[in-house]
């Protein structure tokens, strides 16, 4: 399956369908007394819906892409509409003084934070000046809260869920406002990292603790470094080694938010696999397992983008990162 213009709409419509309904919604959110009890949309006006905030952050970046991808099919108006609703100063500033609440300093550290910058950099684009100047100073309270985060993280969080560090960077280092930090951070981090074990998936991931690390890597060091420290750290995947980081995940109950988790695993998988072959010589032998094993993970959870809303909020992000990813992995770069 590849991404074109007829799946873009459809994507589009399932996040257009999420990111302004409000309920149900998981509100991450410290109560110091009864008046901090307040609705979602009070206290995010921008990005209330979508089940809970980064999730909102991350489908506002899948339009703001698929848009740009292909400004001209019908949902796009739509997406349009949307941003010059949503995307205006004064909703932007309720979204900056909530950071300033005491006790927020780990709100929605680092999954949320990156997917800001993610979405901030995609708003750089031709025609999203008046978006972009809108979401200006919130993408100046997460730079900051990563200037000041990182060199305090004395360790990394190797889970596959939101607390995953690697992913935040690899994120981030899309955005480019980081710059030295972020190679020096994953270089203390991951630097040393040897033969890693994959002792994955867990119940739950969304992300493959080994894969994000290694396309981590990739983003933040130059190729010259990058291909010595892949050797090292996943040696055997010529052999298809660990395992099973070659199978994709079983979902068993995609109405249990927790579990359908493992959806978005597959869909991550793809991204990182394709990404990284993408960065090997033409004939390598990991290049061919790597690229078949993407595509099956792909063919295991594409079909699993909509239905039940515990998947249905998030998911259809993962998998615009990984048809993306599909697209350009066997391609030269551009």
């Amino acid at each position: 399956m590849r991404l074109d213009a007829d799946l873009a709409a459809r994507l589009a419509q399932v996040a257009l369908g999420h990111v302004t309904r409000e309920y149900p919604n998981h509100l991450a959110h410290l109560l110091h007394g009864s008046r901090d009890a307040c609705t979602p949309r009070a206290l995010h006006p921008v990005f209330y819906g979508s089940l809970d905030w980064h999730s909102c952050v991350h489908s506002y970046w899948m339009l703001a892409h698929l848009l740009r991808l292909y400004p001209h099919t019908p949902p796009a108006p739509a997406i349009r509409a949307l941003f010059d609703e949503h995307l205006v100063q004064p909703n932007v500033g309720v979204e900056c003084a909530y950071f300033e609440r005491p006790g927020t300093g780990s709100f929605e550290r680092p999954y949320g934070w990156a997917w800001l910058l993610q979405l901030a950099a995609e708003l750089r684009h031709p025609g999203c000046e008046r978006w972009s100047a809108a979401l200006a100073p919130l993408e100046a309270v997460m730079l900051a809260r990563f200037r000041d985060f990182l060199p305090r993280a004395t360790y990394p969080v190797r889970a596959g869920t939101h607390f995953n560090t690697a992913f935040a960077l690899a994120l981030a280092a899309d955005h480019g406002g980081l710059g030295p930090l972020l190679h020096e951070t994953a270089g203390r981090w991951y630097g040393n990292d040897r033969a890693i074990q994959a002792w994955e998936p867990g119940g739950d991931d969304f992300l493959s603790p080994a894969l994000i690390e290694a396309e981590c890597m990739r983003r933040v060091l130059p190729p010259g470094q990058f291909l010595p420290w892949f050797d090292a750290f996943l040696p055997h995947l010529a052999a298809r080694l660990p395992a099973t980081l070659f199978e994709p995940a079983t979902v068993s109950d995609r109405s249990d938010g927790k579990i359908a988790h493992l959806d978005g695993l597959n869909l991550s998988r793809a991204w990182c696999l394709r990404r990284l072959a993408r960065a090997l010589p033409d004939r390598d032998p990991r290049r061919p397992v790597m690229l078949d094993a993407a595509e099956a993970h792909l063919a295991a959870a594409l079909p699993h983008v909509a239905g039940d809303y515990m998947g249905e909020h998030w998911l259809a992000s993962f998998a615009v990162l990984a048809l993306a990813a599909q697209e350009t992995a066997q391609d030269p770069d551009p």
